[in-house]
């Protein structure tokens, strides 16, 4: 009897060993944002709009769960699964899937975080610290719709910080399944057997980066094939950027700047273009923050530029409630048709001006 009782005990024992070591959470989290803008020049004949935009407001909304498992000895499993929202009409975001924003899962550790699944990718994560608009409805997104969408399908990815030294990597072996349409949904699923460059994507990180100050660049081409949107219809055209971000913390403000240059091979041809910006943000009160941001694009060997200058002032009501107000002018030259507003539309050649105000609740 005693033996059957110690044996008991040791066994529980194991047991409550066990669970302490393989301790999990999960994190239920989400964002919702939207407003209304009012836009000039929106078609052709010079007329204006106001609307509820889809694609964002300050920031895209969406819901998610973040978990994390202790395996022990540092070593933790993670995933993500979050949900982009379009909060007009209540659908998904990212060309109508379920997890469109991140589905990724992967192992955390001293080495750094490996993941798998639909991941946000290095260009993306280039321009988070420089870019001080973010992916506001009038910001850098505007003019490259690529940058606040850089995700991949697909994709092994990579990311260490070691004593401030920043390095990261996707592989992806099939970009972007969906060809709902859109930057985010551009159909090349990949995968095809006898050409792996098929809608290949591969990018890269390196910098430097501490509270006050941080340099980094990135690397990111994508291949494309039969039935891809943008003109890469083949396995040999290509779309590729090069980036050089960089901020500093000057008193309670920050500035950031970067630049993006891009080289585009597609079916209709090779296209060339440099896009520049430079923001400032900082805090007029301890409630209110200023964010202004000006970007140029240069495309080359045509007169098809674009200038933006744009301003945002939000109000936090708490840690997780804010409202804002932006303003903003875009300056097409040219056959340019760039709108101020994210997913919008003006007329060829025509200056757009445009004003913004909304509500945001992070829980």
């Amino acid at each position: 009897m005693k033996n059957s009782i110690r044996g008991a005990v040791a066994l529980m024992a194991c047991v409550g060993a066990s669970a302490a070591m393989a301790q999990s959470s999960v994190t239920v989290y989400g964002l919702l944002d939207t407003g209304v803008v009012h836009t000039t020049n929106a078609n052709a004949a010079g007329d204006s709009v106001t609307k509820m935009p889809s694609l964002t407001g300050s920031f895209p909304s969406r819901i998610g769960f973040r978990g994390a498992e202790d395996l022990g000895d540092g070593l933790q499993l993670v995933f993500t699964l979050e949900a982009g929202l379009t909060m007009d009409s209540g659908s998904m975001g990212q060309g109508n899937r379920l997890f469109g924003r991140q589905a990724s899962v992967g192992l955390k550790g001293a080495f750094g975080t490996v993941t798998l699944g639909r991941q946000i990718n290095m260009t993306y994560i280039a321009g988070m610290k420089s870019d001080v608009m973010g992916p506001n409805l009038f910001a850098i997104g505007s003019i490259d719709p690529y940058l606040p969408n850089a995700r991949s399908d697909n994709a092994i990815g990579y990311l260490g910080n070691f004593n401030n030294f920043v390095i990261g990597a996707t592989y992806s072996t099939g970009r972007d399944v969906s060809a709902a349409g859109g930057p985010a949904a551009t159909g090349c699923p990949g995968e095809v057997a006898g050409n792996s460059k098929a809608c290949r994507q591969i990018t890269g990180l390196f910098g430097y980066e501490t509270p006050a100050w941080g340099l980094n660049a990135s690397y990111d081409i994508m291949y494309g094939n039969v039935g891809a949107a943008g003109g890469l219809t083949s396995s040999d055209n290509s779309d590729k950027r090069v980036t050089a971000n960089g901020y500093v913390k000057v008193g309670e403000g920050k500035i950031g700047a970067g630049i993006v240059d891009r080289t585009t091979r597609a079916a209709t041809g090779l296209s060339e273009s440099d896009l520049y910006f430079l923001g400032v943000s900082y805090p007029v009160t301890p409630l209110t923050t200023l964010d202004t941001q000006v970007a140029r694009r240069d495309l080359k060997n045509s007169n098809a530029d674009a200038t933006m200058v744009v301003a945002r002032l939000t109000y936090y009501f708490s840690k997780r409630t804010a409202s804002y107000v932006g303003i903003g002018r875009m300056k097409n030259s040219g056959l340019s048709a760039i709108a101020l507003d994210a997913g919008g539309t003006v007329g060829a050649g025509k200056t757009q001006n445009g004003v913004m105000a909304g509500l945001r609740h992070s829980f």
